[in-house]
């Protein structure tokens, strides 16, 4: 998932695109002719075997613009011929465990506002067919950036492992938005076998000095990662992370910047200038047993009751700013214990914002308020609860976004939140009856419909309806 921080504000010329993605298909079909095949399968796909990986050659690094970057000469590559795959989604690479990595969050900031992302793996594989008669099976995880708590992007990632242990990175689709939930472009989309080739992620037992290409594609999608330090501690969500990897990540569209890496976690903390973006808990990794603490339990029960409050009347106002302390009580009570130290800002925000709107009455802003704190509840649950809970409630908060923002006459929000849900909706749908998932995807489908015609009235009650749904699932 080389984009983090960066890829963010990443700009590319899309006539370089597509003369890089021509020249490197072919570069990829001429080092195909070179190899003998095998019989083929059925599928068309032949025995995997140990196959070198095309290049981009120096005129088309000049004609991306990348040609004064300070590349590393081959012998310092590690990423110039792919070991065969014989199990390529069992990934037992520490560094960059994809496999083992059910869900993550990583936090931070940029342009001075907060980022928050999630990572995914999805429950289902795909097949590459990488250069002609090489096919990877490989895994397939899902990536949505939230930028000051709007969807700013979402990607599907590609992974594999070979059987020397690296990891290879086998393409994305991207998609980046602007607030009113519009796709801004799909610049950085590509596929190996379409566009180029892939390009190794993580080596195997990585040492300083080791040179590796995230991503290949130039005037696409082009990361050169250096290896800088190895067997770092890092401070992690639970703790003290040994046996880190530092990294120099040189980029075609930013200037060059560090990049840990750690076991159980993989990508763990992006910097650019001031902005930072880093791992803040993930499952199975940080995953305790015990169930969910009370303290947590408080503080989204009543985010619960306040978000479905009247708030009309003084008594309910009254109950509401008992509540609100309640779950502050909660908090303050909790935080002192273990808690991810990254998650500990975000729910201290959004409980101090939620007493301050229900101490000003505005019923609207505190309904807001009880969303974020809901959220922020639920992002620390995921230390105590099955991925598809939390992937669950988090599906019933957007539909909760979605239907205030209706309600509020916020068709951009409105839009926005819909396209949240619908790529949500791919985490939590094997977890769902057949009946009830096409009740789910006809209303998510209405409410989309609804926005499209600018029937806000119609959104807002589709979302109602949608709710009924979810009562029952979380």
């Amino acid at each position: 998932m080389p984009r983090t921080i960066m890829k963010v504000r990443a700009t590319k010329v899309l006539a370089i695109v597509a003369l890089a993605s021509i020249s490197l298909m072919g570069v990829v079909g001429a080092v195909a002719k070179s190899q003998p095949l095998a019989a083929a399968d059925p599928t068309g796909c032949q025995p995997t075997a140990s196959t070198p990986v095309p290049q981009p050659t120096q005129a088309m690094l000049d004609a991306a613009g990348l040609g004064d970057l300070p590349l590393a000469p081959d012998p310092e590559r590690r990423d110039l011929v792919a070991a065969p795959f014989s199990d390529p989604t069992a990934v037992t690479n520490p560094l960059f465990p994809i496999s083992q990595l059910d869900s993550a969050i990583l936090n931070g900031h940029v342009d001075g506002k907060v980022f928050h992302t999630e990572t995914t793996l999805l429950p289902f594989t795909k097949i590459i067919e990488w250069t002609p008669g090489q096919c990877v099976r490989v895994l397939v995880s899902q990536y949505m950036a939230f930028l000051d708590g709007s969807l700013q992007e979402t990607a599907i990632d590609l992974y594999a492992q070979a059987d020397d242990g690296s990891v290879w990175y086998l393409g994305e689709t991207v998609s980046d938005y602007k607030v009113n939930g519009l796709v801004l472009t799909t610049e950085g989309t590509w596929q190996a076998g379409l566009d180029g080739p892939f390009a190794m992620i993580m080596p195997s037992d990585p040492q300083v000095g080791d040179v590796n290409r995230a991503e290949n594609l130039p005037g696409n999608s082009f990361e050169e990662v250096h290896v800088t330090k190895v067997n770092q501690t890092f401070n992690g969500p639970s703790g003290p992370v040994s046996g880190g990897m530092v990294a120099l990540e040189i980029h075609q569209d930013a200037a060059p910047s560090d990049k840990l890496f750690a076991p159980g976690y993989g990508e763990f903390r992006s910097t650019d200038g001031p902005d930072v973006e880093a791992m803040a808990l993930a499952s199975p990794t940080d995953s305790l047993t015990g169930g969910v603490p009370a303290e947590l339990m408080t503080i989204s029960d009543g985010a619960d009751r306040l978000f479905g409050s009247p708030l009309a009347t003084r008594l309910e106002w009254r109950r509401a700013d008992a509540r609100a302390h309640r779950m502050l009580d909660a908090w303050i009570a909790f935080r002192a214990g273990d808690v991810p130290p990254r998650l500990v800002r975000p729910t201290n925000v959004a409980l101090r914002n939620l007493t301050a709107q229900v101490e000003a009455r505005r019923r609207s802003k505190t309904r807001d308020a009880s969303i974020d704190v809901a959220y922020a509840s639920n992002d620390l649950q995921l230390r105590y609860r099955p991925v598809i809970e939390v992937d669950t409630m988090r599906f019933d908060l957007w539909v909760r976004r979605a239907l205030l923002d209706a309600t509020a006459g916020s068709l951009g929000g409105t839009r926005s939140d819909v396209v949240t849900l619908e790529w949500l909706r791919d985490r939590i749908a094997q977890s769902l009856d057949p009946v009830t998932l096409v009740r789910l995807d006809t209303l998510v489908g209405e409410m989309g419909g609804a926005v499209v015609d600018g029937d806000l009235t119609a959104a807002a009650h589709a979302g109602r309806e949608l709710r009924e749904v979810m009562s029952g699932l979380t």
